[in-house]
């Protein structure tokens, strides 16, 4: 944990009492006590240093100093094909880390149907996993994450007005060419699709190629998709950063 998020509604007068995993960080891990000052980001909001005033049992009282701009928003919006339950715990806590604006998490014909009905997808499950990532990152912009049951509409309706000022998209699939420096550089967004296991079926890629997509590949090994997230995602932003 390299940054402490706390909510906005847990601030009183510029004072905050944490408890559970976040106090349990300062004090078992960061071993901090009184006067003692950690990193602190206001989700959606600045960051800045909490100084610690109190440490009553398993709770630690800060007096927070926010005066920080968060970093600069994220570059690539991921479309997501929903994989199992276990794997997408862990790509949207690397997907954040790597900086992403927001997920959407898509149907398709290789998406086992029951993956729609886990516990994370319910009730805000992702979201610990979302502030994971934004932990580990330093920031406080947490993405936006939709869910979507099917793929027609979506493809079809949905997505064209949300990505009607993105310019670069890209679908990553093993039939596809190299990922060219001009796919991914310069200023804009990247609209980047990944799919599931099995991988995109015919109809899906073409569906993507009329939505302005360029199919790419990593090359001719297949790997798993919470592996091809980080990789592919790392790519583009370094061809960014480079850009």
């Amino acid at each position: 944990m390299n940054l402490i998020l706390i909510d906005p509604d847990e601030i009183n007068g510029g004072n905050t009492v944490l408890a559970g995993r976040r106090s349990a960080h300062i004090r078992n891990i960061l071993k901090a006590g009184i006067n003692d000052t950690v990193k602190i980001g206001i989700i959606n909001g600045k960051m800045g240093i909490g100084i610690i005033t109190a440490i009553e049992g398993e709770k630690v009282a800060l007096h927070l100093q926010i005066d920080l701009p968060p970093p600069p928003p994220p570059c690539i919006d991921l479309i997501l094909a929903l994989p199992r339950p276990i794997m997408l715990k862990r790509i949207l806590v690397q997907a954040v880390t790597m900086g992403v604006n927001h997920i959407y998490l898509i149907n398709a014909k290789r998406v086992e149907k029951s993956f729609f009905s886990a516990s994370i997808l319910a009730d805000d499950g992702w979201l610990p996993f979302l502030l994971s990532g934004l932990e580990q990152a330093v920031d406080t912009r947490l993405p936006e994450l939709s869910i979507h049951h099917r793929f027609r509409p979506f493809i079809e309706d949905t997505l064209p007005p949300l990505l009607s000022d993105v310019e670069q998209r890209l679908i990553a699939h093993p039939t596809g060419g190299r990922l060219a420096w001009s796919n991914c550089s310069g200023a804009g967004q990247v609209a980047l699709a990944i799919g599931p296991e099995g991988g995109w079926v015919d109809f899906e890629i073409e569906k993507f190629r009329e939505a302005g997509f360029t199919v790419f590949s990593l090359g001719p090994r297949i790997l798993r998709v919470d592996t091809a997230v980080p990789a592919i995602m790392a790519q583009v932003n370094m061809i960014k950063a480079m850009g």
